[in-house]
This record gives structure tokens, sequence and C-alpha cells, in this order.
């Protein structure tokens, strides 16, 4: 945000139009800008009964819209709505058009969460290792592997340079003259997923386009099925046109370029058409997008462990007590826990 749209403050006669017309600008998805849309335009005409407006709320006028809400829509939903005025005043707050957010407290003292794996299509490790199989392209099969295997998320995906990636592999090891990072010293065949890549920030002398969103820098276990695509893949992999050299970079018309996490997410809807797990329109629960395979990963290798705290140690959202334990305890645990469980997905 400029500083000069950041003193327009005064001139701002539509709030919500001009937050959905930033939401344009920072690459928001149409369907994203809808549901703000609709959210924002509701709450305003609560507040407009109530004699007031979005920059005049109090926080009691935001707790009675809360209020209002809890008697029509689950607990999830509810937290969902108040999450997107609570960002609206917060953005809007930070650009100078509103002088304070009313729905700080309130979303704080809220009982509800907001429901972040909601109830999703059911894909059995036949049919996913089907799917699989029809992927041709090195890159696609390489990447949406990846994802099953290691649980990480899409940005992350795209994140991942060739040094957070350690192989055994000699072939591997000559063709590429880049040395794993430090956090891969005695880990062979690993992943090493970091916190600390944001969009719009350079890191490892390149601007991202996409944040990695993990609490803590993870390592996770790259099994034989994993190796053998990611090296097959770098057997075709374009020289890259970032310093970088990133793990994963296009072989389209951004040949060479930096994978994104749209070109992700258009190769994985094409192939989840065709299997009959997308259609246009479809929510969380039907459609099969790059998140889903987080969900598989986490939803198989849990049940398969019974081990919580190792699942949530490779998907990266665990306290430091945990990190603690299982970072000093890699070889005898993580790994083993892994390997002895992760699922087959090559036939």
């Amino acid at each position: 945000m400029s500083e000069a749209r950041a003193g327009e403050a005064g001139s701002v006669e539509d709030p919500v139009g001009y937050f959905l017309e930033d939401l344009t600008y920072h690459g928001k998805t149409e369907r994203t800008r809808d549901a703000y849309e609709r959210v924002l335009r509701s709450a305003e005409a609560f507040l407009a009964e109530r004699g007031t407006t979005l920059a005049d709320a109090t926080r009691r006028d935001c707790m009675a819209w809360v209020h209002q809400l809890r008697g029509e829509y689950a607990d999830s939903t509810v937290a969902s709505y108040a999450s997107y005025l609570h960002r609206f005043y917060g953005y809007m707050v930070e650009v100078g058009t509103f002088d304070r957010n009313p729905m700080a407290l309130v979303t704080d003292e809220m009982d509800e969460t907001i429901d972040t794996d909601p109830a999703r299509r059911e894909i059995d490790l036949p049919r996913m290792r089907a799917f699989v199989a029809g992927l041709e392209h090195p890159l696609e099969r390489a990447v949406i592997v990846t994802l099953l295997k290691t649980g990480i998320r899409v940005g992350e995906c795209c994140n991942l340079d060739l040094r957070d990636c350690s192989l055994t592999n000699p072939e591997v090891r000559e063709a590429y003259e880049v040395a794993p990072r430090g956090g891969l010293d005695g880990r062979s065949d690993s992943i090493y997923v970091p916190s600390v890549p944001s969009r719009g920030e350079r890191y490892n002398g390149e601007e991202r386009t996409a944040s990695n969103k993990r609490k803590r820098d993870t390592v996770v276990p790259i099994d034989d099925e994993l190796a053998s695509v990611l090296t097959a893949w770098l057997a075709v992999r374009p020289d890259a046109r970032s310093p970088a050299e990133p793990l994963f970079c296009s072989t389209k018309d951004e040949w060479g370029a930096r994978l994104t996490p749209k070109m992700v997410r258009s190769f994985v809807t094409d192939h989840a058409r065709e299997a009959g797990w997308y259609r246009a329109g479809g929510g969380a629960e039907e459609n099969v997008t790059p998140h889903y395979f987080r969900h598989f990963f986490t939803t198989h290798l849990r049940d398969r462990t019974g081990d919580r705290g190792v699942v949530k140690y490779l998907r990266g959202d665990v306290a430091q007590d945990v990190i603690d334990t299982y970072t000093h305890n890699w070889g005898d645990r993580v790994r083993s826990v892994y390997e002895t469980n992760i699922y087959s997905l090559l036939e």
C-alpha cells in the first residue's frame, strides 16, 4: 500500500468497496473477494439498522453483530465471519482509513474457533495410487507426490530450493553442484522446510511470490518413492532463471521460472477434474486441490502411526517443546516412525 493511497482516508465513501479493490490488487481470487463482500455487506447492513456505520461502530456494535450470527450459523462459520470483519478493520487501520479496530477485543473474547479442516472428500489409498499412476509429466508427478508424501503446503513446496533437498543418489549430486543447507547436515534423503520465506520478501537472493506458514523450520524424510520421482524430475529440470536454484521450475510459458502456487493449482485442478474430484463452484468438502493432499497426508499418517506428535512435527505446527523432543531424536524417532508408516503411492 503506497503512502498516497494511505492518505485517502477522508475521501473513502465506500470502505467495503475500497477494501475489496485492494484485495484485487493483492491478487486474491474472485471467490475470496465474493466471500468477503457477502460478509462485510451483511455487517454494514446490520450496523445501519443500529444507526451507525462501519467507520463509527463500537465494540458493543460488533458484539451485537456476532451475537446475531450465532442464531443463524454454526460456531465455526461465526468464527470465520468474525475473522473477515476483524481483518477488514485491521487493514483499514493499517492504511489510515479507520483509526481503530473495534473487532480486536471481540475476537479475542470469542469462544468459537474456525474450522480449518472441514469435512472433505474421502479418497482411499488404491484410488490415490491410481491417480498418481496417471501423472505422466515428471514435474507434475514430482510436485504432487511431494505434497502427498510430506504434507507441506503448496506455497512451501514452491519455495523449496535445491539446497533444501538432500538426496544421496550420486547422479543427482554430480549433476547439481548446489550443496545442501547446514540444517541437513547428517540428514540424507530429507527435505528442509523453513518457516521464514514470505511473499514479497527476498530470500536466498530471490523475491518470493508465496509465504511459508509453518511455526518452525522442519526436516521431513524422503522415502524411496519420493526419491525416485524427484530424481526423475531433476534429470529433466530446465536451467533455473533464479540464482536461488528453485527445486521446481516451470516447463511451459515461463520456462525455467520458479513454480508458483497458481501454476500448481492449475495442473492439480486439471487432473482432479479428469478424476471426477473437482467441480467448478464446489467447496473444500468436494474439490481436490493442492491443500487436499495435506489433509490426505495428515489423516492417513496419523491413523497409521497413532502418534499425533510426530505428524504435528512433520506438518510444522507444533509447540517448542515438541520441536525440541523430535529434533533431538531425529534419527531414532521421526525418521523411523515416518519410514515405518508412510504409505506407498507408486504401483
